[in-house]
């Protein structure tokens, strides 16, 4: 049974591939981050992944059966095949991979639909499409967990985002815990973060922050 689509669930977006992770066990860091509070996550494995497509399938299960048990919204990074073969509840695609309408046709109320959007000309077409549920805009600040990353756009280029989507944002890039008022600020539904958490030495602590910035008062 996938879940329905809640912007409340972008408020601590862990995103993560084995490339984000070298040397450990990517089932056990998604389970520490489940176990810390994370709102979704979405498995994107790719860049310099080391696994075979099998393999990626084989986790991907392990990992979806992990997010199920705690409630919390298994996304798939662009590959929309196997967000399909793994009963995902969402996928998520970017501006370069299969046009957006055709990947909302080929998933038809199967799961949710996320778009990159890093420009208001982006954000202004996305408001055309019918079943998109969230955006994800960034990078906010520089990276280096994305080596074919858009040009930064910012806290004040955020707010604009924000301000012209017809559907929650949330933010991306280079995101760190001393920004995340900042971000909550802008009026975006929460932060999408790889580094953040998989680099962090109390990754409780890291998810409580997140989600205190985005407590609605």
């Amino acid at each position: 049974m996938t879940l329905k689509f809640e912007p409340t669930q972008l408020r601590a977006y862990f995103v993560c591939g084995t490339q984000d992770v070298p040397g450990q066990d990517l089932n056990v860091v998604v389970q520490t981050a489940l176990d810390a509070g994370i709102t979704a996550f979405q498995y994107r494995d790719k860049g310099n992944s080391q696994l075979t497509t099998t393999e990626r399938f084989a986790l991907g299960q392990q990992l979806r059966e992990r997010c199920a048990q705690a409630h919390v919204p298994f996304i798939v990074d662009d590959d929309v095949e196997l967000a399909l073969a793994l009963q995902a509840d969402g996928v998520h695609v970017g501006q370069k991979d299969d046009r957006v309408t055709q990947v909302i046709q080929r998933v038809a109320n199967q799961m949710f639909v996320g778009l990159s959007c890093s420009t208001l000309a982006e954000v202004q077409i996305a408001n055309q499409l019918e079943g998109i549920a969230y955006l994800g805009s960034g990078p906010i600040f520089p990276t280096t967990s994305k080596v074919d990353a858009d040009p930064v756009v910012g806290l004040a280029g955020l707010q604009q985002l924000v301000v012209a989507a017809k559907c929650p944002v949330v933010a991306i890039g280079g995101i760190t815990v001393a920004q995340l008022p900042a971000i909550a600020a802008t009026g975006a539904a929460g932060a999408a973060v790889i580094s953040m958490l998989t680099r962090s030495p109390d990754m409780a602590a890291t998810v409580k922050a997140m989600l205190t910035a985005t407590e609605v008062h």
